[in-house]
């Protein structure tokens, strides 16, 4: 196969689906959401087989358990990425909105419209339901999309592409408007992250290195996350049982995802009650602990090194670090965070105000786990990833992330003078 013109026309094809996607009606977009959530349905048996002979190839390979995590389908999750669709489908089309309209002292009317990005590629490893949340989110917001997926989820892939097909051409979409990448050639993604004039903006999903490599080589704009270096902190004012729930799910909920904590900051205060119960909870849960010399003198655990403070695991280790306060906890987090996710445990309004305002991440929360810092959790439907950048989206990317504005302006036969 020559990957250079598979994938120009893969372009071209998405480029001119995207044309028409620009002007198409809420009701068949939605009407395609539902049928690609009907034909999932259908074809279940179709997928989980699928889904297995990649499981299969992945052990055999000698795929890292987290990694086999992210794979895995059954119909738990198939019933979620059904769910997903449909909860896109009941969100409202941003596209076409008309926002901050009003007259200039000329008589003319100016204000800003949302619009599709247009073309989208996206690049990802593992997890086979980013295909489906990725097609959602980009067709619900009037984008075309290419999707690249890991080889490990080749036979998953394909067979989630037949559903979408059979949901476009079901509302009468163009089938290109989403199209999944059949090879599991590399130069795929060199000539992806290449091609400016058929794709406006990448994505990639997937490890550092992955998304390192396309940040460094794209000649199309990034959206991105590097790692999910997530914290938690215990306040001298937290709830300490509060504190413990948090912490344990935040941590052992699920470890091969980006919203896991890495890291928790324990004030110097209450670090005595807190910790000792906490550290017997995550022996139980299998958790390797690595502390700092404060942490060392309160419970069982390897010494924590430089490196520990800036490592995403993904894994069943966690470090910890008992900090003076609240001052020392934000200054901790801004040095080493990744600027994904973080939260504090605490009953003091003042506190909580300061840590929302100083910790500079894409999110931050209150009493609550990192592990909610998902789409889905934040009533997008679904997430096309998560952004830690600053300029056009930050966070969970759903539907408004995937548009743009224009300016428009409303006259009636206005000139100049």
């Amino acid at each position: 196969m020559d990957i250079k013109s598979y994938m120009r026309t893969l372009g071209q094809q998405a480029r001119a689906a995207s044309r028409h996607m620009m002007g198409a009606e809420t009701g068949a977009k939605n009407d395609a959401l539902h049928a690609i959530a009907d034909a999932l349905h259908q074809r279940r048996a179709m997928v989980l087989d699928a889904n297995q002979a990649d499981l299969k190839a992945g052990i055999d390979s000698g795929l890292e358990a987290a990694l086999l995590d992210r794979l895995e389908l059954n119909d738990a999750r198939i019933d979620a990425m059904i769910d997903g669709l449909q909860q896109v489908a009941a969100l409202p089309d941003p596209v076409g909105a008309i926002s901050e309209l009003d007259y200039r002292p000329s008589g003319i009317q100016v204000g800003k419209m949302r619009v599709p990005l247009g073309v989208i590629g996206i690049i990802y490893e593992s997890r086979p339901n980013v295909t489906v949340d990725a097609a959602s989110l980009c067709l619900k917001s009037g984008n075309a999309t290419i999707l690249r997926g890991g080889k490990e989820a080749v036979y998953s892939n394909q067979a989630i592409a037949d559903c979408i097909r059979t949901g476009l051409a079901a509302a009468g979409l163009p089938e290109q408007t989403v199209q999944v990448v059949d090879t599991t050639d590399r130069e795929a993604v060199g000539q992806m992250i290449t091609m400016p004039e058929y794709i406006d903006v990448i994505v990639p999903r997937g490890g550092k290195g992955l998304i390192e490599r396309i940040s460094a080589d794209a000649r199309v704009p990034v959206i991105k996350h590097l790692d999910g270096n997530c914290h938690v902190y215990i306040d001298d004012k937290a709830d300490l049982q509060k504190a413990h729930s948090i912490a344990l799910n935040a941590k052992t909920h699920r470890y091969g995802v980006c919203n896991a904590m890495e890291t928790l900051l324990v004030a110097e205060s209450v670090a005595a009650a807190a910790l000792p119960a906490l550290a017997e909870a995550y022996a139980n849960a299998g958790v390797e602990l690595r502390g700092c010399e404060k942490t060392a003198a309160l419970i069982e655990c390897n010494g924590a090194s430089g490196d520990d403070w800036v490592t995403e695991y993904l894994a069943p280790i966690l470090a910890i670090k008992v900090v003076t306060g609240l001052d020392e906890a934000i200054a901790h987090i801004n040095r080493y965070s990744s600027q994904h996710t973080e939260t504090i445990v605490t009953e003091d309004i003042g506190s909580s105000r300061r840590f929302l305002r100083e910790v500079d991440s894409s999110s931050v929360m209150v009493n609550a786990s990192t592990r909610f810092a998902d789409g889905f959790e934040y009533g997008l439907g679904a997430e096309i990833g998560i952004s830690t950048d600053k300029i056009h989206a930050r966070g969970p990317v759903g539907l408004e992330g995937l548009t743009s504005q224009k300016w428009i302006v409303l006259g009636d036969g206005h000139i100049r003078n």
